[in-house]
């Protein structure tokens, strides 16, 4: 595999993107962050999930790239097609805000155990149909228009979501309820769209 930076950059920008919204996977976290249990374990179980759904899209679908300019086409234009409406949601969104809630402990609620934490995470990651969507199937088709180099972008995508996690697993217990904050989502969703939309541009720019 060949590594080149600015592949490498698009997967990681294009997985950031589609992983920033919040949503099951990413609340999961939080909840788990806030509750104070396993924590890192929740964080490391969704990152490598990630990885999987990522390995699977990118090594997979790229087979397929090779029947037809057509199919090829016709995948990255479906890439396009959800981060362009996926944008559109983050910025609707940015523009009528609502803050997250994310449950706190309850008292005298029973410890999850590692296995259980595992198996909740799992759930959260695979049982999930936006996750493989986002990760088996646009990252695994935007990665076509990378041709030789998409390893490189899906290398990209995994390093991205192994970053996100832990940022997020570190705002979590941390900052704690402040995560809670209108302000924040809104920025969040501000990027989230910016990112969504230029990523999209991207993909449109390398069919011509």
């Amino acid at each position: 595999m060949t590594l080149t930076f600015p592949t490498f950059s698009a997967g990681l920008v294009l997985s950031l993107s589609l992983i920033m919204a919040i949503g099951p996977q990413n609340a999961h976290v939080l909840r788990m962050g806030l509750q104070r249990q396993h924590l890192w374990l929740t964080v490391a179980t969704c990152a490598l999930a990630d990885i999987v759904l990522i390995s699977l899209g990118v090594l997979g679908l790229a087979q397929l790239g090779g029947l037809s300019d057509k199919l090829h086409g016709a995948l990255v234009g479906a890439g396009v097609l959800f981060l362009s409406v996926y944008g559109w949601q983050a910025f609707r969104r940015f523009l009528n805000p609502t803050t997250p809630v994310v449950p706190s402990r309850e008292a005298g609620a029973a410890p999850m155990s590692r296995r259980q934490a595992v198996l909740s995470a799992l759930a959260f990651s695979w049982l999930n149909p936006h996750a493989w969507l986002d990760t088996a199937v646009l990252i695994g088709s935007a990665s076509l228009a990378y041709g030789p180099a998409r390893e490189s972008f899906g290398l990209g995508a995994a390093t991205g979501s192994v970053v996100w996690f832990l940022v997020l697993g570190v705002a979590a217990f941390w900052l704690g309820r402040r995560l809670n904050s209108l302000r924040l989502w809104r920025a969040l969703d501000g990027a989230v769209a910016l990112m969504m939309w230029g990523t999209a541009a991207g993909l449109v720019a390398s069919l011509f």
